[in-house]
C-alpha cells in the first residue's frame, strides 16, 4: 500500500465521501480475439472516485495514488442498479470505473447482443489504460491519482463472464491486475482462447444458490478449475442472480463487505483482511465463505 493510501485510512468502508464523473473513452479500431475486425468502440464510463472533503463545487479527489477498480455490467445493464456496491468501494478509498458495453449495454436495446461479449475483455482492458493515462497526466481531475501497482476487475452475469476472460483466458488476460472478483459469472464457451491453463491472480466467485440465471455450478466449475491456491467462492444461500448485487439488501451486504476485503487484501496488501474477509463471508443461515480449493462448493451443471 502507498503511504498515502494508508495515512488516509484506505480500505476502510465508509471513510470518504464520493464524487462521480461521466467520461466516454474512444477505443480506436483494432484486429478482435477471433480475428473480426472492430471500428472505434465508444465505452460510456461512469468514474467514482474518493473525496477530499464532503462534496461542494470545489470538491478534488482525495490524495493519491489510489487503487483502481474496473467494474463490468451484466447484460442490457449499466451502472445503475449496482450504485450501492460500487459506491461502497469508493467510499472505502478506491477510484471506481464502470463500464457501458457498446453492444450489450442499457442504452442499445432491442439490438443488444452477447456475440460482442468476446470483445469486452479489450473494452476493460482499454479502460484501465485510459484511466491510468488521465494519472499520469500533469493536470486534469485525475492526474496523479491511481497507482498503477494496485488494479482490480470486477463484474457481475456477463460482466463476469468478461472479468473472468481478463482473469484467466489465454485470449485475453491482463497481467495489470491485481485482484479479480466474478460476482454470478461464468467460462463463456465462445472466447477463443483457453481458461485456467496458467495461475491466475487471486479471484473470489460469488454466487446465490438459488440463481436459475448464472447456475451455480458455473461459479463451482471456475473456483475448482483455477490453478491459484489464493481462490475464493462466496456462497449465498437462496440468493437469485441479481439480488445480492442490486440495491441495498443483506446479501448486498455480504458481498459488499467480503468483496472489499477481498480488495484490500490482494489489491492492497492488508494482512488483516485475510480473516476479516472470513468474518465477514462466514453468516450464519445466509452465507459461507471457501477457500483455496476447500470446503464443500456445491456442484453441479453449467448452461450458459
Amino acid at each position: 500500500m502507498t503511504a498515502a493510501a494508508a495515512a488516509g485510512g484506505v480500505g476502510t468502508l465508509g471513510k470518504f465521501w464520493v464524487g462521480q464523473r461521466w467520461i466516454t473513452f474512444t477505443e480506436p479500431a483494432h484486429t478482435g480475439p477471433t480475428g473480426e475486425h472492430l471500428g472505434p468502440r465508444e465505452l460510456l464510463t461512469q468514474i467514482r472516485y474518493p473525496l477530499a472533503g464532503p462534496p461542494s463545487k470545489t470538491s478534488r479527489p482525495a490524495r493519491g495514488p489510489l487503487p483502481l477498480i474496473v467494474f463490468g455490467p451484466g447484460f442490457m445493464q449499466c451502472g445503475a442498479p449496482y450504485s450501492r456496491l460500487l459506491r461502497a468501494w469508493a467510499t472505502a478509498g478506491y477510484v471506481v470505473a464502470a463500464v457501458n458495453f457498446p453492444r450489450s449495454d442499457c442504452k442499445v436495446g432491442s439490438a443488444a447482443t452477447e456475440s460482442d461479449m468476446v470483445n469486452q475483455p479489450a473494452d476493460m482492458s482499454y479502460v484501465i489504460t485510459r484511466m491510468l493515462a488521465l494519472s499520469a497526466g500533469h493536470r486534469g481531475l485525475f492526474s496523479g491519482l491511481i497507482s498503477p501497482h494496485q488494479i482490480a476487475v470486477t463484474g457481475q452475469s456477463d460482466g463476469g463472464d468478461t472479468v473472468a476472460a481478463v482473469a484467466a483466458n489465454t485470449c485475453c488476460s491482463d497481467h495489470r491486475v491485481a485482484a479479480i472478483a466474478v460476482l454470478s459469472g461464468a467460462e463463456w464457451p465462445a472466447m477463443p482462447g483457453s481458461f485456467f491453463t496458467r495461475r491466475p491472480a487471486p479471484m473470489l466467485f460469488t454466487q446465490g444458490s438459488a440463481d436459475t440465471v448464472n447456475l451455480p455450478g458455473c461459479s463451482a466449475a471456475m473456483y475448482h478449475a483455477d490453478p491459484a491456491r489464493m481462490r475464493f467462492y462466496l456462497d449465498l444461500f437462496g440468493a437469485d442472480h441479481t439480488g445480492p448485487y442490486w440495491g441495498t439488501n443483506r446479501f448486498e451486504r455480504i458481498v459488499a463487505r467480503v468483496s472489499l476485503a477481498f480488495f484490500d487484501r490482494f489489491v492492497l496488501g492488508q494482512a488483516a483482511a485475510g480473516p476479516a474477509m472470513k468474518r465477514a463471508g462466514d453468516v450464519p443461515n445466509l452465507a459461507a465463505l471457501f477457500s483455496h480449493g476447500h470446503g464443500s462448493v456445491p456442484d453441479g451443471p453449467c448452461i450458459t
